[in-house]
């Protein structure tokens, strides 16, 4: 068409087009697709812009108006109107919010019913998808099956996007003439002195007038410690949502459609997902957690899961590129994603559901206003399908909280104490975050609790019944024992060090009797050292061997301990007797698993040759927990992470014979007691005898090789220690020479 043209006015075409509130033309005159927009002048000084649409109808040379229209810009019937093109500038005009005004058509067909003005905003949205509107515009709107409603525009804000960096921030402000997009946000007014019953959060508040919220707070919103986590999914996932349409088709780009959080219990994920929806300026959110999903009936699950996407599709069917963001939020997502073909059983309701699912997300017909957020703490049970490009693109360990992390954590959940003055002055936030390690986010609010419920239990008298103090609330305060007692008593982080485990291993002490001992725990501790601060060797692996009862486990359980690691755990024949081979490989697997979650973890694998079942006669011993075992102890752990195993066994030759030897980066011999120096040394330790028992002991082994192991002495000098004071020495001598092979004169 020519650049500008002459159009007479006349009454619109039908009562249908009338609710498009669009200015009607021919398509002989103007192609709406080729122009949508137009800007009409009914007399010198009166301009308006209207969004164009053809009809049948519309004979040439003609612009149809519906009667609120002529109305509104005083145009009479057969008037010429000038038409020229109009182009809005989608950086600096599209809607942010939009108020509108809202009355009933018809004063006589008033009525009291409820108007959800959320289901309005919605609706609304879709009856005028890339519309343009005028502050003052008034509108006729069909909202379902209830009466017409007359609209009026009240107020216009757009989002200026011409001085925004890096897509984090736009300003927004007050415009008289904007383009309706799908993440605009709808508020409708009543009129003055109308009956209109208005529901729902859309009525008469403040919308946010961009998708991202610009004054995000992590400490406002509960989350501490992953500031790092969420800037990186904002600049994967949410940058390009800040932007226009146009830009991104510009680069050829589509938006990130699907998030996966996966990390160890309690760290934040849920909460992150939760705080993800209410930062968006976007659909309510549909949390879903995974099992829902599941129904006994036939195809009833995969129903689930396209319900789902329902709305999603209608609006991208509608509305294109200027779709609103729909946002799925699934918890507990491996309970439905596993991988296909792993689950038993006939049915195959966990493939089809994750057919369905990858369908939906990146099938034939994608869709382009969809975030799905998925969360797990097995991220390995997930379908590898799932997690390509186009699909759980961006995946974000949300791991345990470093020491900067639980000061903030901590920070917001003493925030109220601190406030209402019920903190005590001794309370030091950043001792607490340093005598924390690998506390998770949920068992740092727990250690909270449980210091709170100690001061509140010391205002409770405790008699026959339970009486609080008056002057509680007044003395109520929580002090730095309240929360050491909550450490030592009440909550232990589950990727932690437990010390009653320890406590069996060690119960004696560690006898430093001569030199083999100081070597071992000497270079036990530049392994550890190693460990910690070498970049090159993330794993390091040390293998204590030596004849039975010489103390392997113990001392190993010692280096353990002087590390410091946040993360110990000892992997036991105890704990897995009577397990099959495939569910030992799974204890064993998985300890190593959790050990990879902590930034610095030592796993004591202990008596190696007990978990292999080795025997020297029948069926040898296990291949398939030695096959674990091998790979594990060659396999370095994650990116940025530190791992110390310390293995243990009495048997070095077997485990040359099976392979294992080489894998292992240190080989350190525990040695027996040998000699008469180093007998003594052990015996002073124990304090068991007296000095003239020493030296008569001492006059017996003099110059005699021993051979006994540290752990075999000590139930030696306790069986003696049963016997009379006269008869303990002759009877330890003896149980000396039956164990040692000592020949005494």
């Amino acid at each position: 068409m020519a650049a500008r043209i002459t159009l007479k006015a006349t009454k619109c075409p039908s009562d249908e087009m009338s609710l498009t509130n669009c200015a009607i033309i021919s398509r002989a005159d103007i192609d709406p697709e080729k122009m949508p927009h137009a800007l009409m002048s009914t007399s010198p000084g009166h301009r308006y812009v209207f969004t164009l649409r053809d009809d049948i109808g519309v004979k040439p040379g003609s612009v149809g108006f519906s009667l609120i229209q002529r109305k509104w810009t005083t145009v009479t019937l057969a008037q010429p109107i000038d038409v020229q093109p109009y182009q809005f500038d989608r950086r600096t005009q599209c809607i942010g919010s939009i108020v509108l005004e809202a009355d009933f058509l018809q004063k006589k067909s008033t009525t009291t019913e409820p108007y959800d003005s959320d289901k309005m905003a919605s609706e609304f949205i879709m009856s005028f998808p890339n519309m343009a509107f005028t502050v003052g515009q008034p509108l006729a709107f069909s909202f379902q099956d209830k009466k017409m409603l007359l609209l009026t525009v009240k107020e216009i804000e757009a989002i200026d996007f011409t001085n925004t960096k890096g897509g984090t921030s736009a300003k927004t402000r007050k415009v008289q003439i904007g383009l309706l997009t799908g993440n605009s946000a709808i508020v409708f007014e009543k009129a003055e002195n109308s009956p209109l019953n208005l529901t729902g959060k859309s009525k008469g508040a403040t919308a946010r007038t961009s998708i991202i919220n610009p004054d995000w707070d992590f400490n406002q919103m509960g989350i501490g410690g992953l500031d790092k986590e969420f800037s990186a999914i904002f600049r994967r996932a949410f940058a390009s949502r800040v932007f226009p349409a146009e830009v991104i088709e510009q680069l050829g780009m589509k938006h990130v459609r699907g998030i996966l959080l996966y990390g160890p219990p309690g760290t934040g994920k849920t909460l992150m997902a939760r705080q993800i929806g209410k930062m968006l300026n976007a659909r309510e959110p549909k949390i879903i957690n995974g099992p829902q999903i599941l129904n006994k009936y036939v195809g009833e699950s995969e129903a689930n899961i396209r319900q789902l996407f329902a709305e999603a599709e209608e609006e991208e069917k509608r509305l294109g590129s200027g779709s609103g963001l729909h946002i799925i939020i699934f918890d507990e997502i491996d309970a439905i994603c596993k991988s296909r073909g792993s689950v038993a059983g006939n049915t195959g309701v966990h493939d089809t559901v994750v057919n369905q699912l990858l369908a939906k997300i990146d099938g034939v017909e994608q869709l382009n206003n969809i975030l799905l957020i998925g969360m797990t703490n097995r991220k390995d049970m997930i379908d590898e399908a799932l997690l390509r490009p186009g699909r759980l693109e961006v995946q974000m360990e949300i791991s345990l909280p470093d020491e900067d992390g639980r000061v903030q954590i901590l920070n917001i959940h003493t925030a109220t104490m601190r406030e209402n003055k019920k903190l005590a002055p001794d309370v030091n936030i950043a001792e607490l975050a340093a005598v924390t390690k690998n506390f998770s986010g949920a068992e740092i609010e727990g250690l909270v609790r449980a210091a709170t419920s100690t001061a509140m239990n010391r205002l409770i008298k405790a008699s026959a019944k339970v009486e609080v103090d008056p002057d509680a609330p007044s003395k109520l305060l929580v002090t730095k024992q309240d929360f050491l007692n909550a450490l030592e008593n009440d909550i232990k982080p589950a990727f932690g060090t437990s010390n009653e485990e320890f406590l069996s291993y060690v119960a004696n002490g560690i006898l430093n009797w001569g030199m083999p001992v100081q070597r071992v725990l000497e270079d036990g501790e530049l392994l550890a050292a190693q460990a910690k601060t070498s970049d090159r060797t993330p794993l390091v692996t040390v293998l204590l061997e030596g004849p039975p009862c010489s103390g392997k486990t113990a001392l190993a359980a010692r280096i353990a301990e002087n590390s410091e690691f946040p993360f110990v755990k000892m992997c036991t024949p105890e704990n897995m007797i009577a397990f099959t081979e495939p569910a030992k490989c799974q204890a064993i697997k998985k300890i190593f698993d959790d050990a990879y979650k902590s930034p610095l973890s030592c796993v004591i694998v202990d008596d190696i040759e007990r978990l292999l079942d080795y025997v020297p006669i029948g069926p040898r011993f296990s291949n398939l927990v030695l096959q674990c075992l091998l790979v594990l102890l060659k396999k370095p752990p994650p990116l940025g992470r530190k791992l110390l195993v310390i293995g243990t066994t009495s048997q070095k030759e077997i485990l040359q014979e099976m392979g294992m030897i080489s894998n292992f980066s240190s080989v350190v011999h525990v040695s027996n007691i040998s000699t008469d120096e180093q007998l003594i040394a052990a015996l002073e330790g124990l304090e068991a005898f007296t000095a003239a028992e020493l030296d008569r002991i001492q006059k017996k082994t003099a110059g005699k090789r021993l051979w006994v192991g540290i752990k075999k002495l000590v139930d030696l000098v306790e069986m003696a220690k049963q016997m009379g004071e006269g008869h303990r020495i002759p009877k330890f001598l003896c149980l000396l020479e039956e164990e040692a092979g000592l020949e005494m004169s």
